[in-house]
C-alpha cells in the first residue's frame, strides 16, 4: 500500500440478541460514533455474498466478530481469499466473501479478522457479559489506533497465531 489514505471497511457481524455474540455489531456501532473520515462501517447478523461488492470498493476490510475459546481480550490476523464449498447459503466465511470480491470484482482488498473474546452465547438477551465488555473496549481502542496509524501488517504480527 502507498502513503495515501486508505479506504477502510469495518464489517461487524453477529447476533446482538444472543449475548456476547453481538460483539461485532457493538464494535461497529462504537466505531460509527467515532465518525472517522475514510472509514465505512457495516453491521449485520452474518456475512453474505453481497458483502463482496462493498469489500471490493475498499483497500482494507476488517471483519469483526465474537470469538469463543480464543485469546483475551481479542486477536487480529490477516486473512487470504479462499473459496469454500458449502451446502448452505445461510452464512459465508470471511475468506470466502473476500474471494468473491477478488474473483468477481477484481478487488485487491487486504483483509483482517478481529475476533473479540466472548463468554456467554447460550441465552437470548441483548446485553454482553462484563468480561466481554472489557474486551470490547480494548478492541475499540486497538482499532481506533490502527486506523490512525494504518500499520495493519505490523499490528497483526503482535498476536499469537490462532
Amino acid at each position: 500500500m502507498s502513503n495515501r489514505t486508505l479506504k477502510i471497511l469495518i464489517l461487524g457481524y453477529g447476533n446482538p440478541g444472543r449475548l456476547d455474540d453481538g460483539l461485532g455489531p457493538m464494535l461497529a456501532s462504537k466505531l460509527e460514533a467515532d465518525c472517522v473520515e475514510g472509514v465505512s462501517i457495516e453491521s449485520n447478523y452474518q456475512l453474505t455474498v453481497e458483502d463482496a461488492v462493498d469489500i471490493a470498493k475498499h483497500d482494507i476490510v476488517i471483519f469483526a466478530d465474537a470469538a469463543l475459546n480464543s485469546p483475551e481480550p481479542f486477536f487480529f490476523k490477516k486473512l487470504f481469499p479462499q473459496s469454500q464449498v458449502t451446502f448452505t447459503t445461510h452464512s459465508i466465511s470471511p475468506e470466502s466473501v473476500l474471494s468473491l470480491a477478488h474473483n468477481c470484482f477484481g478487488a485487491k482488498t487486504e483483509a483482517y479478522l478481529l475476533g473479540i473474546r466472548g463468554y456467554e452465547f447460550n441465552e437470548f438477551k441483548e446485553q454482553i457479559s462484563p468480561k466481554a465488555q472489557y474486551n470490547l473496549e480494548q478492541a475499540h481502542q486497538f482499532v481506533k489506533e490502527l486506523i490512525q496509524h494504518q500499520n495493519f501488517e505490523a499490528s497483526q504480527k503482535k498476536f499469537p497465531q490462532v
